[in-house]
């Protein structure tokens, strides 16, 4: 890793935003993998299987594996099936995962705070990122719970990007994620815009899971609860 000799501490990035840098240990990031890859591999030949997304833009970069809702294109929207096939369910483990890194989180900031009792994960979208893969800036609008994002990386370093929420303008908050680390955004930073403009190639730990590349697993609440 890139940033070994530099101290990583806990920090409230701006009001809404925090960074818990090394909070999933390496064995478990490694399990988390394999577990993911097992879910992938069942849903091979089927309309929910991992892939990469063709947006009204063009085709992203990412490969996107769905647990709970599928994040559908064109129109944007929330799906339970497709195809005749039931999305998987989010393992109790994940979302546990999730609900702790927000408790984490949550004494950071206060916004996060407000909803870190009550937040009950029902989707979790995990992104695949080959090598020098990024991911644009974006807003993530189609929930209906204001309920904070948790997002976990494992594998290669990323550059994760916030802005503003009016548009994809600076100023903006840039924050390095290593393996293992979690970035929780939420409150007035609910609906910023936010991407991954710059990977790290072959900067992921050994013992993570991946033997290149990186995914993140974006933990989110679609229904208000």
């Amino acid at each position: 890793m890139l940033f070994d000799a530099l101290p990583r501490d806990n920090t409230q990035v701006t009001p809404g935003v925090v960074h818990l840098p090394n909070w999933l240990p390496l064995e478990q990031q490694a399990r988390i993998v394999g577990q993911l890859r097992d879910v992938a591999r069942e849903l091979v030949g089927t309309p929910l299987e991992m892939r990469r997304p063709q947006l009204k833009s063009g085709q992203m970069q990412v490969f996107m594996l769905h647990l709970g809702r599928m994040w559908a294109t064109n129109p944007y929207r929330y799906v339970t099936s497709l195809g005749g096939h039931t999305v998987p369910p989010i393992p109790d483990n994940l979302v546990e995962l999730a609900t702790s890194a927000l408790a984490s989180a949550a004494l950071y900031d206060e916004s996060l705070a407000r909803s870190a009792a009550s937040f009950s994960p029902d989707m979790a979208l995990v992104n695949y990122y080959p090598p020098g893969a990024t991911m644009g800036l974006h807003q993530d609008l189609n929930e209906a719970s204001p309920a904070p994002i948790v997002s976990l990386s494992i594998g290669d370093e990323a550059l994760f990007r916030i802005g503003s929420t009016e548009n994809r303008n600076k100023p903006w908050d840039d924050v390095t994620l290593a393996s293992g680390d979690v970035i929780v955004f939420g409150g007035p930073k609910r609906l910023a815009f936010h991407g991954v403009p710059k990977t790290r190639p072959g900067t992921l730990p050994e013992g993570c899971g991946l033997a290149e590349g990186r995914i993140n697993v974006t933990f989110r609440q679609v229904e208000v609860g």
